[in-house]
């Protein structure tokens, strides 16, 4: 009988077909509503008021660097976590490291026109990137992601 010292992968699991999907349609969504806000697009942003689309449009270009690692990062790592890739885990830190910087950074600012931050959807998307990567981390842990 011959004896293999290499960790065998684990099969996938149902579960993290259901969790992909679900990450990749969520992030989806921020990945598009960062596009339509950097890209001024017309349909997206006539939901705004003017003084919304104008407090959005006046972001440092920093700001807007992080914003993308949030969004991105997390869209890559849902995709890497249904293609069983270990960088998932990585993605998943990423945007969750930019995450916390912006809304960190937004609750600093002043003179936040009325609407344009909701600090309990922002508590919702820190929640659910923290849930993802801790997901991620025991896949990797458990063999599954490789």
């Amino acid at each position: 009988m011959s004896e293999t010292l290499e960790p065998q992968a684990a099969g996938t699991p149902w579960h993290l077909w259901v969790v992909g999907i679900l990450a990749v349609v969520w992030n989806g969504f921020g990945a598009f509503d960062y596009t339509a806000t950097v890209t001024h697009w017309a349909p997206y942003m006539s939901n705004f008021t003017e003084e919304q689309r104008a407090f959005f449009y006046s972001f440092p270009v920093w700001q807007y660097v992080i914003w993308a690692f949030g969004v991105w990062g997390a869209l890559i790592g849902s995709i890497l976590l249904l293609l069983r890739s270990r960088f998932a885990v990585w993605a998943f830190l990423i945007s969750l490291l930019a995450a916390l910087v912006s809304m960190v950074h937004g609750m600093w600012l002043k003179d936040v026109p009325e609407g344009a931050s909701n600090p309990a959807f922002a508590a919702v998307i820190i929640l659910i990137g923290a849930l993802l990567l801790a997901y991620a981390w025991r896949m990797t842990r458990r063999g599954v992601l490789r």
